[in-house]
């Protein structure tokens, strides 16, 4: 599905690893836009694309190297506003006639000031309110001549042409990231921008929803679809917006793998089979997977096991179902931004957590990807739009794997049980508090480890756990919640004597970097 009823942006792609920022940003002001590696965009892809705007990414080469990426000229004669950000201001000087130089100690990595010129921009209203403005630089090139017809609107100590522009021609760029929030005023200037190219802010959910529908059904016809569900966030609104396009067409297939937080499987069946009357199939298969499970403690392998059992048992139950022709998945934008890099060519890695990756192609299916234009917190909106409740839809992230790599070591049915009733403990815990929503992600891992202690005259040998709970704005970076001591002893104190075969409470402190959000 194409959005080809909407004002469209084009975002350039250089390599940036805050490419996918910009999107954001711009998202968050009702502008829809894509992001599409450089090499992939000529003179007939802008012109079939025929955007309202473009945007030039950072990026991690030099323009100071032979063969070095850069934009198509036609980017520059398209008659359109062009903005240009780090490397995208550093290709843009260099293709319109400036100059640009590496090193002579003017690199700036960072937090660094921007003050302005006596000019004004209409992209900076709202910007030097305070006399200077903090940004985020990252560069080791330097403008040192801006092109012709450029002047210069906000300098910094190691960055003179730190902001530049072109009015006449709408060609704007800056050596800064105002993607990131380390730019606090950054969005007002993605926000100018876009007003001034003239967007109307037509994306919204309430639009998207009936564009979705309707291409799902123009896709789809009169065939059958089968939905992978996991219960998560994504394949369940995935799941939703099919059935309001298709009804009975649509089967879900929800395979519970006995890795699910307390309770969580009875909910997942009972909000789709009960309240949207859907055509669902509930693939008890906890003794598979526990059994393949029994004795394996390295986490690769866990995975490994997992999904390959997740597609067998999957293909074994959507092979029941006569007729189906196609597979709906939760697909995401960013899960198609990462399968191909800003060269143009294959990532390294296609995100493992397809549930149901490859399964297209061994039963045949063609692929019914209803989200694959919108980003997590799009998909949220999305949601509430199509009336699921909000308290699902502003779950944690959960992964596929679920409890599994939350058990470091060998799992056992147990062990399982008693990690589902302290992590319920201190959800429960997090909520009483009104914190849940303050917190990206919240679990309890039960460790491989079991400790003495003391409950009454008693002595007891039982496991530790370990607490954990993240901030974070898009999960590829995380720092530990706050809690205060009185909470994390209150919550030590309900789980130690609400849970049985827990003796003792750790709360994780690690960011990431260096560690990562889940144990394994």
């Amino acid at each position: 599905m194409t959005s080809t009823s909407h004002d469209r942006l084009l975002i350039i792609d250089f390599g940036s690893q805050v490419t996918q920022l910009i999107a954001r940003r711009l998202r968050e002001s009702s502008v829809y836009c894509e992001i599409h590696p450089y090499q992939n965009v000529d003179d007939a892809f802008l012109a079939d694309f025929a955007p309202k705007a473009v945007i030039l990414s950072g990026g991690p080469d030099s323009v100071t190297r032979e063969g070095s990426p850069r934009a198509a000229d036609s980017v520059f004669t398209l008659g359109v506003p062009v903005l240009g950000i780090c490397y995208g201001q550093q290709t843009m000087m260099t293709q319109l006639g400036g100059k640009v130089e590496s090193g002579h100690g003017t690199a700036e990595f960072g937090r660094a000031f921007v003050t302005p010129t006596d000019a004004k921009l209409s992209i900076l209203d709202g910007w030097f309110e305070d006399e200077k403005e903090q940004v985020w630089m990252s560069h080791g090139d330097h403008v040192s001549a801006i092109a012709p017809g450029f002047e210069v609107y906000g300098t910094s100590p190691n960055a003179p042409f730190a902001i530049t522009a072109d009015v006449s021609r709408n060609f704007y760029a800056v050596q800064f990231h105002p993607e990131v929030h380390h730019t606090p005023n950054g969005a007002k200037l993605y926000e100018n921008f876009v007003k001034l190219a003239g967007f109307t802010g037509d994306w919204t959910m309430g639009a998207y929803r009936e564009q979705a529908i309707a291409a799902i059904r123009e896709q789809v016809g009169d065939k059958k679809v089968i939905c992978g569900l996991s219960g998560g966030v994504d394949s369940s609104v995935a799941a939703v917006l099919i059935h309001e396009a298709i009804g009975d067409q649509l089967t879900c297939v929800f395979v519970d793998h006995g890795l699910l937080r307390k309770g969580e499987g009875e909910e997942v069946v009972a909000m789709f089979r009960d309240n949207y009357n859907m055509q669902f199939i509930h693939a008890q298969e906890q003794d598979l997977f526990l059994g393949e499970l029994e004795g394996q403690s390295d986490p690769e392998t866990k995975r490994k096991i997992i999904g390959k059992l997740f597609i067998d048992v999957f293909q074994k139950y959507a092979g029941e179902i006569e007729g189906a022709e196609f597979l709906a998945q939760g697909t995401l934008y960013p899960d198609v931004i990462e399968s191909v890099s800003f060269s143009g060519g294959p990532s390294v890695t296609i995100k493992s957590h397809h549930n149901v990756g490859g399964l297209p192609e061994k039963m045949g299916l063609k692929l019914v990807e209803p989200l694959r234009e919108l980003f997590k917190d799009e998909v949220r909106a999305l949601g509430v739009e199509l009336g699921l409740p909000k308290s699902f839809i502003g779950r944690h992230p959960f992964p596929g794997p679920g409890l599994a790599i939350r058990c470091p070591g060998e799992i056992t049915r147990a062990k399982l049980d008693i990690l589902r009733e302290a992590d319920a403990v201190y959800i429960d815990q997090i909520r009483k508090h009104g914190l849940y929503d303050e917190i990206w992600q919240a679990y309890v891992a039960i460790l491989p480890v079991r400790t003495v202690g003391v409950m009454g005259d008693g002595r007891t040998y039982d496991f530790a756990c370990a607490l954990r709970a993240v901030t974070s704005v898009d999960g590829m970076t995380a720092d530990y919640y706050p809690f205060s001591h009185e909470f994390l002893g209150e919550t030590a104190t309900r789980i130690i004597n609400e849970v049985q075969g827990i003796n003792r409470c750790t709360y994780d402190i690690t960011s990431k970097p260096p560690g990562t959000i889940e144990w394994e």
